[in-house]
């Protein structure tokens, strides 16, 4: 299919602008009580724009995000790239390590957070890492965090402002001046840091400009048919790029209206696409197993509405796919492939036969090459499995303040070296065949064993760690920690377990903690895996 070119904007700010000029009546965020309309979201990202830059807030300045899909997190996110500032995500599944770590990492100057979300006081979560602050910062081991606001109230016992009185202190700012700063930001300029791990396990910070997220999510949307009219819950957290990228931006780059989902339920999914008209719906295959199970259930639900489904995976059933079709009556089933560091790589198309979408992600999109090569760098032919390098366009500028890691990832002719294993046919589809050397899925979240290991460090109860990610029958794959306590204690698996649940995210919390006296290496020193994945087999 040929693709229409992304319009002449250059940038974010740019583009709401002309979108709310020129289609400025239309929802694009739909979510409980809340609508906002594109002009009704460049005003409010105008003003948020105008309170950061009364705080103090200079181009090229990271502003933090903590805080799941609502609205309030759509206008933070168009008055940072207003304010020619870059906004830094942070997983509401968070702890106070993990969250402290980021936030030291890139820097932040300003931190926007849901503070009481779910019940959560992640202000207090950093207060107990970070600590109090006896400089006039807020806590003193962030020496560049300047201010925190919090969207809705604000503990007595903080610095933190409120949304309200943060808004208001924008009214020092003048409307020519916050416009000014808007038109000002190019191109090239930074628009997000995306945190991602790896493999090594410290957090990196992945580096995305303006102009290439313009680009790489207009490509995605005309492929998608993402358009004008149709309702598109953002299930993804914004945090994450596809939640951000695919979701927030995409919506406003083709007026579609966005529901952001705070907090999803599966079993409240058939609701939400028959009480929302949901047009568009993105996720993992259970997700779309679920549907048919409901659809074959003794009351069948209207799901008529649903128009596109896309399903990033590395395969996907080719039942699902015929059962999709034939059932709820889709227009199209995309399967996509892509990662923080390379945007979008590849895409099923329309005209593509079932066999391609269930058992490949596609083609590269326009302006992307992808290669497959042998560990030695040699290019490799149709079929032969090696690893997959992605260049062009979506390739990220580095890791935020990290140019070795850099360096280790996208080489000197520019090709970014995914650690993925894929192949490629005659006609270019990509076929994902393994992931990322020891990377494992938890209920669709990508964990890291490093960083586990790295986080469970800092537990008292354990002197070394190594983590492996074993099939559940639960989350699809769980971690396994085999760890060695300090000399001369005997602590309790569990309490390993509990404490990991109060520091880390709930998916990176290990399932299973065995203790050992030691563990194994090979022949280079390493932690050998492959022997704890059979020793998990033999005790699975």
């Amino acid at each position: 299919m040929d693709l229409q070119p992304v319009p002449a904007w250059g940038t974010i700010p740019r583009m709401l602008r002309e979108q709310a000029a020129g289609h400025g009546g239309v929802e694009v965020v739909a979510a409980g009580d809340t609508r906002l309309t594109l002009a009704e979201l460049a005003r409010a990202a105008a003003e948020t724009s105008r309170a950061l830059m009364a705080l103090g807030v200079s181009p090229g300045d990271r502003v933090a995000v903590w805080a799941p899909n609502t609205p309030e997190w759509v206008v933070a996110a168009y008055g940072v790239w207003d304010a020619g500032a870059v906004i830094a995500p942070l997983s509401t599944r968070f702890k106070g390590l993990e969250a402290t770590g980021l936030l030291r990492k890139v820097g932040a100057k300003v931190l926007l957070v849901a503070e009481g979300f779910m019940d959560t006081s992640y202000l207090g979560m950093l207060a107990d890492t970070a600590g109090p602050s006896t400089e006039g910062r807020p806590y003193r081991d962030l020496p560049d965090l300047e201010h925190v606001v919090t969207f809705r109230g604000c503990p007595a016992s903080t610095q933190a402002l409120s949304w309200t009185d943060f808004i208001a202190g924008g009214t020092s700012v003048s409307t020519q001046a916050s416009e000014e700063r808007a038109l000002a930001v190019t191109g090239d300029d930074l628009a997000s840091i995306m945190a991602t791990s790896g493999t090594t396990g410290a957090p990196k910070g992945v580096m995305l400009f303006h102009s290439q997220l313009l680009r790489g999510y207009w490509d995605w949307s005309e492929i998608v048919t993402l358009r004008e009219g149709d309702r598109y819950p953002i299930i993804a957290p914004f945090s994450h790029g596809f939640g951000i990228n695919a979701g927030l931006l995409a919506c406003v780059l083709r007026r579609a209206t966005m529901m952001p989902i705070a907090l999803f339920r599966p079993d409240e999914l058939m609701d939400l696409i028959e009480r929302n008209g949901v047009t568009i719906l993105a996720g993992a295959p259970p997700m779309f197993f679920k549907i048919l199970d409901e659809l074959d259930g003794p009351s069948p639900r209207d799901v008529s509405s649903l128009r596109v489904a896309i399903c990033g995976a590395a395969a996907v059933p080719p039942e699902l796919i015929r059962r999709l079709a034939d059932r709820v009556g889709l227009e199209r089933m995309i399967n996509a492939y892509g990662l923080m560091e390379g945007t979008v790589v590849s895409m099923t198309r329309p005209e593509d036969p079932v066999e391609v979408i269930a058992g490949s992600t596609g083609r590269a999109v326009p302006g992307v090459s992808v290669r497959i090569v042998d560990d030695d760098g040699k290019d490799l032919g149709p079929g032969e499995p090696g690893e997959i390098l992605v260049g062009g366009y979506g390739v990220m500028r580095g890791y935020w303040d990290d140019p070795e890691r850099t360096a280790e990832a996208v080489d000197a002719d520019g090709w970014l070296h995914t650690g993925d294993i894929g192949t490629l046919d005659e006609q270019g589809n990509i076929a994902i065949v393994d992931r990322k050397k020891e990377m494992f899925i938890v209920s669709g979240f990508n964990a890291y064993p490093a960083e586990i290991e790295g986080l469970l460090l800092r537990c008292p109860d354990v002197a070394q760690a190594a983590v492996i990610g074993v099939p559940d029958d639960a989350t699809g794959e769980a971690g396994w920690a085999y760890v060695v306590p300090p000399p001369g204690t005997e602590p309790d698996p569990d309490a390993i377990i509990a404490w990991a649940r109060g520091n880390m995210s709930n998916y990176k919390v290990p399932r299973r903690v065995i203790l050992v006296d030691a563990l194994p290496v090979n022949a280079n020193g390493k932690i050998d895996k492959p022997s704890l994945h059979t020793r998990a087999a033999a005790e699975g």
